[in-house]
């Protein structure tokens, strides 16, 4: 049998193993034909485990003597210097890279103090020598994979001298899209017999409670419609944080008339029978490199109206982007306010057996082959 057809020892390394990255690399495991051992660090600290986190995983492979087919990190690892590390191991082993995010085009917080300091530079750097690293660079959608070659030279040549700006051509030429793969047909356990359905659109936001989210256009739409009289009802769900931006505690009493359900979810189920209930999904996010919050509700029968920016059009078929996505405050206002007002508002089922195929089970045979390609050094990337 040849290589490409065999299973593959395949270890994965990730630093930040929690949320969105803990849950694909666990599927990813289950579902694949290929034999996956993790090998990840708690999701805490997420700028020291990109500085340490390298050095802790590579004294667990070393004492583990691993001696994989294939190695597949994400970009919350320092690659390179974990391959430096683990050189005498690893120097054999083709490595693929998949981006979740990358430092370089996500929304620093204007909180965060290291941007005061000019050192938010360093992770960025450490996710360009990881791509640099790499034997082949996967991304969760086009539009990542764009934003990040297209903002690379500017980056580079940011710094004094030896840029390296011919660099972004070796790394495009090694790159591809491989789409998130998602759990979304166990999503369908938990639909709605009809019997719950609303007596006014329900409008959901189901996206982390974090300024890159941008709540304040959000509400600041729904503000419009309830001082023109529009009915609507609003479930926020969503995990909050420490530092939750001040809007959410204003807009629970400016729109606590039409409120819900307010905050986080008690359980995987709770989050999807909400989904499954809702009618509408209105996003303002200024950053998404995939989406996952916007598929799995699109995928449970919400109407989405969404920014043309960003990954989201990727979502849709190509017929419906002229009536799903919006260009600026105005046409998402617009938008709503039309989607509130419809007499009857269904369901669309194209939108929901597009966003279909990301799920595993559709996806994992792009995986399975595209790690057996590159484990045989066939692969045809960019």
């Amino acid at each position: 049998m040849s290589r490409t057809e065999s299973e593959l020892d395949i270890v994965l390394l990730e630093p930040f193993l929690t949320g969105s990255h803990a849950a694909w690399a666990k599927e990813l495991a289950e579902n694949s034909r290929h034999r996956i051992e993790i090998l990840g660090l708690d999701g805490r600290y997420w700028k020291w485990r990109m500085h340490g986190g390298a050095v802790e995983l590579a004294d667990r492979f070393l004492v583990r003597d691993l001696r994989p087919d294939l190695l597949l990190a994400s970009d919350m690892l320092d690659l390179a210097s974990f391959l430096a590390l683990t050189r005498r191991q690893t120097a054999d082993i083709p490595v693929a890279l998949y981006f979740h995010e990358n430092q370089l085009c996500y929304p620093w917080s204007p909180d965060d103090r290291d941007v005061a300091l000019k050192r938010d530079a360093h992770y960025a750097f450490m996710n360009y020598t990881s791509a640099l690293a790499a034997d082949a660079l996967l991304f969760n959608s086009s539009y990542h994979r764009n934003a990040f070659l297209g903002e690379l030279p500017d980056f580079l040549n940011g710094f004094p001298d030896y840029r390296g700006v011919e660099n972004v051509a070796r790394i495009e030429e090694k790159s591809r899209v491989l789409p998130l793969g998602l759990d979304l047909q166990a999503l369908d356990a938990f639909r709605s017999d009809g019997s719950l359905e609303n007596d006014v659109p329900l409008i959901l936001w189901n996206h982390r409670w974090e300024y890159d989210k941008n709540p304040e256009e959000f509400f600041r739409a729904l503000y419009q419609l309830a001082d023109e009289g529009v009915s609507f009802q609003l479930a926020v769900l969503g995990e909050a944080y420490r530092k939750t931006p001040s809007v959410f505690s204003e807009a629970r009493q400016r729109l606590d008339r039409q409120i819900v359900h307010w905050g986080y979810a008690a359980s995987r189920a709770d989050y999807a029978r909400w989904l499954w209930r809702s009618d509408i999904l209105p996003v303002t996010s200024v950053h998404d490199f995939f989406g996952i919050s916007v598929v799995e509700a699109i995928y449970c029968g919400c109407r989405p109206l969404l920014p043309k920016r960003l990954a989201y059009p990727e979502h849709l078929p190509e017929s419906l982007v002229g009536s799903c996505c919006y260009d600026g405050f105005g046409e998402l206002v617009n938008g709503l306010r039309q989607l509130c007002c419809q007499e009857e508002l269904q369901p669309d089922p194209v939108l929901r057996d597009h966003v279909a195929r990301y799920d595993w089970t559709s996806l994992v045979p792009q995986y399975d082959r595209c790690f057996a390609e590159l484990a045989a050094g066939t692969a045809k990337l960019a």
